[in-house]
């Protein structure tokens, strides 16, 4: 299988800064594992769009897979409890 490319929302790096350090390593070996498998165990499809999400703790990341081109385009990472609220 081919490696897929991540690319990052130009706000996710403002989500980041929001989130503590140590959640912020975990969530980035998480996306790193996109890109060896971006449908893997655990990925929801988000209904009533093409974008995705995987759990890392209690934090969410929202990305959508361009298979064409084999990009994950990370679009969004924030708490599970406001991860859904417009914005996106």
């Amino acid at each position: 299988m081919a490696k897929y490319k991540i690319v990052f929302k130009q706000s996710v790096a403002k989500d980041l800064r929001t989130i503590p350090n140590v959640q912020v390593a975990k969530i980035i070996a998480r996306i790193d594992m996109l890109a060896e498998n971006p449908r893997a165990a655990g990925c929801i499809k988000l209904s009533g769009s093409d974008k995705y999400r995987v759990r890392q703790g209690d934090h969410r990341i929202v990305y959508e897979i361009r298979d064409t081109e084999l990009v994950v385009s990370v679009i969004r990472i924030a708490h599970r409890s406001s991860i859904y609220k417009s914005k996106t």
